[in-house]
């Protein structure tokens, strides 16, 4: 075939999943211009290889379209990515100890050593978080600053010091930093129940250069891309400024280096202040501006502050204030008025029940049409309240955050409230617009895999079987949850999420094929190469030659010199020495508090603050205190 009419690539030898009903599993498929331009029978297809055409064996590899994260903070994880030490997939307290003693070696004054989210104590064998002393052992003089999920973060006395945290520090709304019995700060800072002091004083930390933060992104971009990632709307996130925290990923865009297709919510940045936010962004920003790689989504997942209920299962369900609805419903009354979608942050079903009385209350003088709005995370939503967001044409965004936080919702709800929390399987039954994703990367892992593992055997990364079978997914249903079903979320159905001609060519060759390694094994899989537009932007092993060079992470301390991003849990040696021993002497006897009948508490229905025999709101008395 001439050079000017061949395809740019060709795909064969592999088992292609389309997810498209009416061609699911073609032998080849052809890509030109960006696109997937023939998509069927490979002596059809081979012979329209040109001089120029890249023709790929897949060597029987499994190819799926590429993911789509539906909720991810990644403008936010890409500024800070080449500053923070992941502990995300590490398996054992003393591998993650031995990471951060390595950290702090190279780290230079006055730089932090930052761990921000993506795990949790559940996945260390040791089952507990390092303790304080342990912290300030391995690092004496440089500032560690380790965020845990939402519920806590624990600082070294070199941190307090930097922050300024003393006896005359008085706890925020919302928090508290616990003292010793004179009063001085120990370096626990607990949310309750809101994280507002935890990412307060994680703002306080040096931040990088413009340069660096370029190239910030550009290594937190490829390693979802080495993760099968292509696409993600970002929702946003406090301390994340518009416009001025979206200069590094604008620039990425206009220069052509985004590896990611990126849909972007714009979210509300002061209490009290977020009428006036919207009113200016809606006056100067047009839904949807931009192109297929970066472009407007609409508002949230932040739209008034007073309806945020933020999750930590540790801690009793927050109750909204009663300016919630008022100062709610002026704000969707300004977006339904610009036609602008928007996401709201919603766990509980009492704060859905709640937005949805606001939002029947407008659409009875203001129709909101056809306006694709979404509540995101809805882990206790009821079928009633479902219904109701069917009929206002609404949908639901799911995330993986019981994999990080499932046997803390076990402790205070008890196992049958956690056998379909959120109840994804109902919600699909009942046709209800519903698509997957991660909410990283502090309170749960960017490893879209966890969530398919999440999504298919019901367990959380400690191993922990909260979902009953009859209410996880199959797992090619649970990849169009992150594929195809992600794009009504964006309005891009069509567009992408499927290997069909005329779509976008974004998709990913795995390393192993996702529909028949062994359940746990899910979590592990990774890209050899992923595609995004029909270019190269991941390559591993026999597809390393065709990876697009990326320069070093900067600066050249950067935990990601030396570590990387996502951890290979089956890279991890087993713990050996003293240190082990002494990590795992958490539950080597009973503890003070409830005798560590865990077991006993996870198999129960009734709430830990009604079973005198396990105190599930704190966790043990042996645990990071």
């Amino acid at each position: 075939m001439a050079a000017d009419t061949a395809p740019d690539m060709i795909l064969h030898n592999g088992g292609i999943t389309t997810l498209d009903r009416a061609n699911p599993a073609p032998q080849a498929v052809a890509i030109t211009a960006g696109r997937f331009s023939a998509v069927g029978d490979a002596a059809a297809i081979l012979p329209t290889a040109g001089p120029n055409t890249r023709v790929v064996d897949l060597a029987g590899r499994r190819v799926i379209p590429g993911l789509i994260d539906n909720h991810l903070h990644v403008i936010r994880g890409g500024l800070n990515f080449n500053m923070e030490l992941r502990w995300d997939g590490v398996r054992s307290l003393a591998d993650a100890m031995a990471m951060l003693k390595r950290q702090v070696a190279i780290t230079p004054p006055p730089q932090w050593v930052r761990i921000v989210g993506g795990f949790t104590e559940h996945q260390f064998v040791e089952k507990r978080l390092p303790t304080l002393d342990e912290i300030n052992a391995a690092a004496p003089d440089t500032p560690v600053f380790i965020l845990h999920l939402y519920d806590r973060a624990l600082l070294n006395a070199a941190a307090l010091r930097v922050v300024g945290y003393d006896k005359s520090t008085p706890n925020p709304p919302g928090g508290e930093i616990q003292r010793a019995p004179d009063g001085t700060p120990t370096g626990l800072l607990l949310a309750k129940p809101n994280a507002t002091i935890l990412y307060a004083t994680l703002a306080k930390g040096p931040v990088l250069p413009f340069d660096y933060q370029l190239n910030s992104t550009r290594h937190f971009l490829r390693d979802l891309n080495r993760l099968g990632v292509t696409g993600a709307i970002d929702a946003g996130g406090g301390y994340q400024n518009y416009p001025d925290d979206y200069k590094v990923i604008q620039k990425l865009a206009e220069d052509g280096e985004l590896t990611v297709r990126i849909a972007y919510n714009l979210f509300t940045q002061k209490p009290k202040q977020e009428k006036e936010d919207f009113l200016r962004w809606t006056g100067s920003a047009k839904y949807q501006q931009g192109d297929d790689y970066f472009r407007l989504n609409g508002a949230g997942e932040m739209l008034v502050f007073s309806a945020a209920d933020f999750e930590d299962f540790r801690v009793e369900r927050p109750e909204m204030p009663p300016e919630m609805e008022p100062e709610l419903e002026a704000v969707v009354r300004i977006l339904i008025q610009n036609r602008w979608p928007w996401r709201l942050h919603a766990t509980y079903d009492q704060t859905i029940s709640r937005a949805l009385d606001v939002f029947e209350k407008v659409n009875q003088e203001m129709p909101i049409g056809d306006l694709h709005w979404i509540f995101d995370h809805a882990e206790t939503v009821t079928e009633r309240n479902l219904e109701r967001i069917a009929r206002l044409g609404g949908g639901v965004a799911v995330q993986h955050r019981m994999a990080y936080q499932g046997e803390y919702f076990v402790e205070r709800y008890g196992a049958r409230a956690a056998e379909a929390t959120p109840p994804v399987a109902k919600m699909l039954e009942m046709g209800v617009k519903v698509s997957a994703g991660t909410d990283a990367t502090r309170v749960a892992s960017y490893n879209p895999w966890v969530a398919l593992y999440w999504l298919t055997t019901g367990r959380t990364v400690g191993g922990m079987r909260i979902t009953l079978e009859h209410n996880t997914l199959d797992r090619e249903t649970a990849l169009r949850m992150m594929t195809e079903k992600v794009t009504w979320f964006s309005n891009e159905e069509g567009k992408k999420g499927q290997i069909v001609e005329g779509q976008l060519a974004d998709f990913a060759v795995l390393d192993r094929d996702y529909f028949t390694v062994p359940g746990d094994e899910v979590q592990d899989i990774t890209s050899v190469l992923t595609v995004v537009g029909g270019r190269v932007v991941h390559g591993a092993g026999d597809f390393s030659r065709l990876a697009p060079p990326l320069p070093p992470a900067m600066p050249d301390w950067s935990p990601v010199r030396s570590f990387g991003g996502y951890q290979d849990r089956r890279a991890a040696a087993p713990a050996k020495g003293a240190f082990a021993r002494a990590v795992a002497r958490c539950c080597d006897a009973a503890c003070g508090v409830h005798g560590h009948e865990h077991a006993r508490a996870w198999a129960a229905s009734s709430p830990a603050g009604k079973d005198q025999g396990f105190w599930g709101a704190l966790g043990c008395s042996c645990w990071a205190f």
